[in-house]
């Protein structure tokens, strides 16, 4: 029988060699869920990879309901395996290019939507119409906050120093025993349990390499508000930053 917890606590420990500070922009996110949404709120996880956002908001909103959508068969195949037997929890498949994605979703309108480390992978004119279709899927009043790459071009030597000592810390974690993006899918391409669904995903994707799986079209915070106002949002504002990230929050 596979062991989806396992698989669980390995994404994570992958995903933080890549952002040691992952834990904090999670706990943002809940803040602003708890906040707007209150202890019992019906969240949207978007691109929910293994269901990571998920796990966060049950574990400290038992009361809460969530819907994941991704289109990764095997990260999705992790989250239905963890969550599995939980009424709270529903996964689609879908793909958030598509202008009809929210068609497959269960529900009509959500309290909060929230992602993480995601939409960096879209196009403008693709994330373009995806905050539009947010706007209209969460209740007067909703929350949507999107945690991601969001870098500050102004600065660059700032940047620079900070890439370098970044650089240097994913490579001590390495030699400790880290895995970083393309072994971790080795490794999922390895296990009977996943390997059916991995090759399916590398059909989509590509198979993953080392050095530009994390690569995107990112922009900084500035934009992404401007975006989010003009998709009709009522307000955006930056909840939480690092140097090279951050989450923007808005309300409809």
């Amino acid at each position: 029988m596979a062991d989806w917890q396992a698989w669980q606590d390995s994404w994570d420990r992958q995903q933080e060699w890549y952002m040691p500070d992952r834990e904090e922009r999670f706990r943002v996110l809940l803040d602003a869920v708890e906040a707007f949404a209150g202890d019992r709120p019906h969240v949207l996880d978007l691109a929910c990879g293994t269901g990571s956002i998920t796990r966060r908001l049950l574990r400290r909103l038992p009361g809460a309901r969530s819907t994941g959508v991704d289109l990764d068969p095997a990260l999705l195949a992790i989250a239905r395996g963890t969550f599995a037997g939980d009424d709270r929890v529903t996964f689609v498949r879908a793909d958030l290019t598509r202008p009809d994605w929210a068609d497959a979703l269960p529900h009509d309108r959500y309290d909060a939507v929230l992602t993480a480390t995601a939409l960096h992978w879209l196009d403008d004119g693709p994330l373009t119409a995806l905050y539009g279709r947010l706007a209209a899927l969460l209740r007067p009043g909703g929350v949507f906050v999107n945690a991601d790459h969001m870098p500050d071009d102004t600065a660059p030597r700032i940047t620079a120093a900070h890439d370098a000592f970044a650089a240097a810390r994913r490579e001590r974690a390495r030699e400790a025993g880290a895995l970083d993006w393309a072994e971790w899918w080795e490794r999922v391409a390895a296990a009977p349990e996943l390997a059916g669904v991995a090759e399916e995903r590398f059909a989509l994707f590509g198979r993953p390499s080392r050095g530009s799986d994390h690569d995107g079209p990112p922009h900084p915070p500035a934009w992404h508000l401007d975006a989010l106002r003009a998709a009709g949002f009522a307000e955006a504002r930056i909840a939480w930053a690092s140097l090279t990230d951050a989450a923007v929050l808005a309300l409809v």
